[in-house]
């Protein structure tokens, strides 16, 4: 094992642990990712010494959490490189996130004759919020289908982008299938339309550099559990300018200016957009998972999942009985490879799997209509991480073969 890889695993306590008296493999990163002890540390350290509410006491904790607070959301500006800080509003999550886009911007900007268009693999996360929006507003619903690689379909989707699409909504890494989309492509599409375009980032950030202006995003949402940070936080990026112009999502303390007996009017953003308290743990906790993924490197990060996928992939086609969904060229995949074996349902195989320690995920994986379009009811997912390690994809791989020849041998 690479001594920098075995002083990374060295940070996650959770990964010395056995499963069912194995030693524990977590393949399910796609799911949520592990916490490093720096993250925990950080947390902890809030709980300690300086917890107290933001924007509301003067006293020194309050002064200390709010100045604490407020730097992480420089902190992730500068990460996604969007242009102001004032373009970062904190939520409960990726999910949070893109409800409040679909419930503030498409509200306020969707009417008859208008289309909304999202890529058939969506996690429900970034497809029921347009989904509702369309059957509310009693507009029309298109999806963007897959290609014969089972890629986004770059011409389908120059066809369903036309003068009436007002919002693409589109996940930069498939969850299921593993392929990066074209995103900037399809931002320029969108906005050739006159549309705007809502990326769900949540299987991109921590995995590879993102920069919301290359891209031309007009909103981005994440979430920090997938990261190696806390449960319970995410980010919304978006254009300021559109942030502006949108009502208000939730309504209560510290997201107002003013407030009287027959009205009120809003704080400026993105405080407009946060009210109540928040989830101050979580954002100190995302502030760690950052300078983590800072001091181990995206490159590296990127590189050593690379280096995974690329060693496991071959090997993982040459298991007879095993189908595969997402592109086969290895270089247009993120870190999730997901499939099926025949003969054995999907939810049996990750059971199997898991009396060996391997953590992996089975079911739909929140994309029901791609399976559909896939032609399947549910598949295992396996996702890896930068702690994850050649080692544990050797054990993956032994392991399919056991199971696959054990249940062919209790079949017969």
């Amino acid at each position: 094992m690479d001594k920098n890889i075995k002083q990374i695993r060295d940070s996650f306590p959770i990964l010395k642990r056995k499963i069912n008296d194995s030693p524990l493999i977590y393949l399910d990163n796609a799911a949520t990712a592990q916490i490093p002890v720096s993250v925990s540390k950080k947390m902890m350290d809030f709980d300690e010494t300086y917890r107290a509410n933001v924007h509301r006491g003067v006293h020194t904790l309050g002064m200390w959490a709010t100045k604490y607070y407020e730097s992480v959301r420089k902190k992730v500006k500068d990460f996604i490189h969007a242009k102001s800080e004032r373009e970062i509003v904190f939520t409960s999550g990726c999910t949070d996130s893109l409800n409040l886009v679909a419930n503030t911007y498409g509200e306020q900007n969707i009417q008859a004759g208008d289309e909304i268009v999202v890529s058939i693999m969506e996690h429900h996360s970034n497809l029921l919020p347009w989904q509702q929006l369309a059957m509310r507003k009693h507009v029309k619903l298109k999806f963007i289908e897959l290609d014969q690689e089972q890629k986004l379909d770059l011409a389908d989707a120059k066809k369903k982008i036309t003068p009436k699409t007002k919002i693409v909504a589109v996940a930069q890494v498939s969850n299921v299938l593993g392929c990066i989309n074209p995103i900037k492509e399809l931002a320029q599409l969108a906005h050739q339309n006159n549309a705007v375009i809502v990326v769900d980032g949540a299987q991109a950030v921590g995995h590879f550099d993102v920069n919301v202006q290359e891209l031309e995003a007009d909103f981005y949402a994440f979430s920090g559990h997938k990261m190696f940070g806390p449960d319970g936080i995410g980010v919304l990026y978006g254009r300021k300018k559109l942030l502006e112009k949108m009502p208000p999502y939730r309504l209560g303390g510290e997201m107002i200016a003013n407030v009287t007996r027959e009205g009120a009017t809003w704080a400026p953003v993105p405080q407009k957009f946060e009210a109540g308290t928040p989830n101050i743990e979580g954002v100190i906790g995302l502030e760690g998972a950052i300078d983590f993924i800072e001091h181990v490197g995206l490159d590296k990060i990127r590189q050593h999942e690379q280096d995974l996928i690329d060693y496991v992939f071959p090997k993982i086609q040459k298991i007879a009985g095993l189908t595969f969904y997402g592109p086969q060229n290895i270089s247009e995949r993120s870190s999730v490879i997901s499939f099926n074996m025949q003969g054995i349902h999907p939810h049996d195989l990750a059971t199997a799997l898991d009396l060996e320690g391997i953590e992996v995920r089975a079911g739909h994986h929140c994309a029901q209509p791609l399976m559909e379009t896939l032609g399947v009811e549910s598949t295992v997912r396996a996702s890896f991480a930068i702690y994850n390690t050649q080692e544990e994809a050797d054990k993956l791989l032994s392991a399919l073969v056991e199971i696959k020849e054990f249940f062919q041998n209790e079949l017969r």
